[in-house]
């Protein structure tokens, strides 16, 4: 980062630190909750009438509409993620900011004045549809196995199909729709609610920090107008790819954010609570798990950095974002692990955040990719360049 633009964006980070330590860390305890344990529009709108008036509402997106470079954008997410709501009081949480991202590059005139606008004034949620139910055969970490399709009909087009793990789908205003055509993937603008796209059911799950859920969704002949398609049909995965790796990257960001904070009460726990004779921390067994705490942060955040500036390059930085998506939600699986440990019994009730960080963590090695999955494309790559190199 240049001069300038490290001191602008250390100066927003230490704003929105301030705002999450100071204002949103005690709404924690607010039980305006679904249930399913997620956050009620009713107190996100409230957090962000609060961080829109302490200046941190959207911060990684400046008053001018450019983007923080993705360096830059880490130090910021790392601070708004230092408390699970931190992320929706400052508008910079999945899928919203990937989203985000993704309109702000390939988006028309009119469609970033329709759909991008009111999400980064945090007025509007929104979804993205492409994940499919799995009992039934349809995409997940294979979006090639996607079922749902859309035709061409007038000067509309008609999406047909279902969709699974649809994150903030329930209460969301704006939706991007994947779909399948005869030339290729497609993806869409829509507004929502609309009654041909049905919520079926929102399942219970580990993590609870997203409102909405994580809906299973039918879609029975959405109209769309064709000037609500991104690009042209076919282009679909395409503009996906757009969006993939800074949406990697960014759930790195905010929950490295998290882990610190969960380090941070443990560390406390540690040096207050007493146990044969001395204070946890002066026991190897406890001291060490908090040593190789502060080893895997460190490392998290180098890799987040090293991946974030491949991305300023302009690169796609696909096996970059696979590498670092695996390696930092492995360690910060590690570290939110570790932490329960530590703290004993009082690790695993609602006493402190630190159990919830732990199942929202478990969750993320999963979500935008199992480490499987990653692991799996990266030795494909291994194979294809020793082919390459032999030839």
């Amino acid at each position: 980062m240049s001069g300038a633009g490290a001191a602008r964006t250390a100066e927003i980070a230490a704003r929105v630190e301030a705002f999450v330590r100071d204002v949103v860390i005690p709404y924690e305890k607010d039980q305006r909750r679904d249930h399913h344990g997620g956050p009620l529009d009713e107190m996100v709108v409230e957090l962000r009438d609060k961080a829109r008036a302490a200046g941190v509402l959207t911060p990684h997106i400046l008053p001018d509409g450019n983007h923080l470079t993705q360096r830059e954008t880490a130090v910021v997410l790392q601070k708004s993620g230092l408390s699970p709501l931190g992320p929706l009081a400052c508008n910079t949480m999945a899928p919203d900011e990937g989203n985000m991202y993704l309109l702000g590059k390939v988006g028309s005139a009119e469609i970033k004045a329709r759909f991008l606008v009111p999400m980064i004034e945090g007025r509007a949620r929104s979804a993205f549809f492409m994940t499919e139910p799995a009992e039934e055969g349809g995409a997940g970490s294979d979006p090639s196995m996607m079922q749902t399709t859309c035709r061409k009909d007038g000067n509309d087009w008609v999406v047909n199909g279902r969709k699974a793990f649809i994150t903030g789908a329930q209460g969301a205003a704006v939706g991007i729709v994947m779909a399948r055509a005869d030339e290729g993937a497609c993806m869409f603008l829509v507004d929502l609610p609309d009654p041909a796209i049905r919520i079926d059911h929102v399942p219970n799950t580990i993590d609870t920090s997203m409102p909405g859920g994580h809906a299973t969704i039918t879609i029975d002949n959405l109209r769309v107008p064709a000037d609500q398609m991104l690009g042209n049909a076919g282009e679909g995965f395409s503009y996906a790819q757009v969006r993939l790796s800074p949406a990697r990257l960014s759930h790195c960001m905010r929950w490295y954010g998290a882990c610190v904070r969960a380090q941070e009460i443990a560390t406390d726990y540690a040096n207050r609570r007493q146990a044969f004779g001395k204070v946890l921390i002066e026991h190897e067994g406890v001291g060490f798990m908090l040593a190789e705490n502060l080893i895997d942060l460190k490392q998290a955040e180098l890799m987040i950095d090293w991946c974030a500036s491949v991305l300023d390059t302009g690169s796609l930085g696909t096996v970059e974002s696979s590498m670092a998506k695996v390696a930092v939600s492995e360690a910060l699986m590690r570290i939110a692990d570790r932490c329960v440990q530590v703290m004993g019994g009082t690790g695993v009730t609602d006493k402190t955040v630190v159990e919830q960080i732990f199942r929202e963590v478990r969750a993320f090695r999963i979500y935008d990719g199992p480490t499987e999955v990653h692991k799996w494309s990266l030795a494909k790559k291994i194979k294809r360049d020793w082919k390459a190199a032999k030839a």
